[in-house]
């Protein structure tokens, strides 16, 4: 008999077709609304973005602080830096190229400033110059030494024969050429069905696996939940399962040798991802030498079964 489980995180209301609150690659799919925010959050923020958002986010804060103080030295007068051109464009271009010279202490000696105010204003923006680097720094070191696990899966699920029953599968590899020590994996069963009062309620299963944890993995691992007498989805035929409003939700740990520290990984499956009566086709093989060769195009390719 299966037994449910109490709920992750998820809560157990629901709606039909409801959307998944985890997305393929483990990031959130919840939407915040009326979130209190503060600057603590900004280096989470940096640190999680993609490195194109980040960069140019960095292009457009830096070319917005110079275009503002080039308006300045335009207003205090072009002359406290440099011979005026009688044409604003100009100066402008002038104020803005000796900003940038000053925001990253260049200073090519080309351009410099003679008045007072220039000066005070040149000093005021070397010292923003420094400390926003110092805080670029800063992030871009904690983008690098963040601890992150960095496993494939599988494209797809597949439901198939297995040990005179069925099984649910799907399969994982390291990306990196590290071997994964010690990895741990948990997978939960989320299936909303409509209740007698006609409510959507989900409803949570931990599914026993074949092996949970192994001692090390250099190339891949095949994640197995055999569904018999004690499976939640032993009552289901393939195509109900296939049509099932389900989801796994899974978590891995392991042993990062690059970070020295444990590391997780969140991933989630809809069952609209589920093939039937496949097998996988084999992604490691050996060369010529004897040595293994891992093939990372083989990860979810399947093949019929007879």
């Amino acid at each position: 008999m299966a037994r449910k489980t109490k709920d992750p995180g998820f809560g157990y209301s629901s709606k039909q077709n409801a959307q998944d609150i985890i997305n393929d690659d483990g990031s959130s799919n919840v939407v915040h609304i009326n979130r209190k925010r503060n600057i603590n959050d900004l280096y989470t923020y940096f640190v999680d973005i993609s490195w194109w958002h980040f960069f140019f986010l960095i292009i457009v804060t830096y070319t917005i602080i110079n275009i503002f103080f080039a308006f300045i030295y335009v207003g205090i007068g072009i002359e406290q830096i440099t011979k005026p051109k009688g044409v604003f464009l100009e100066d402008f271009f002038n104020g803005f190229f000796f900003s940038a010279q000053t925001l990253t202490t260049v200073g090519y000696g080309g351009i410099a400033p003679k008045g007072i105010t220039a000066n005070f204003v040149a000093a005021f923006e070397a010292m923003i110059g420094l400390l926003s680097f110092s805080f670029i720094t800063g992030l871009l070191y904690g983008r690098f030494s963040k601890p992150k696990a960095k496993i494939k899966f599988s494209d797809n699920l597949i439901l198939r024969k297995f040990k005179n029953e069925r099984a649910i599968m799907f399969r994982l590899m390291n990306q990196r050429k590290t071997v994964m020590i010690e990895p741990e994996i948990k997978v939960t069963l989320s299936i909303s069905e409509k209740d007698t009062k006609g409510e959507y309620k989900r409803i949570f299963y931990s599914l026993k696996l074949e092996r949970e944890k192994i001692m090390y993995l250099p190339t891949i691992w095949t994640i197995v939940h055999q569904i018999d007498s004690n499976s939640p989805l032993y009552n289901y035929s393939n195509k109900e399962i296939q049509n099932l409003d389900a989801f796994l939700y899974i978590l891995i740990n392991y042993h990062e040798e690059s970070f020295s520290q444990k590391v997780y990984q969140i991933y989630s499956y809809d069952f609209d991802k589920l093939a039937v009566n496949v097998k996988y086709v084999p992604a490691a093989d050996f060369d010529e030498e004897g040595y293994t060769i891992l093939d990372h195009d083989n990860l979810s390719k399947v093949e019929k079964m007879y």
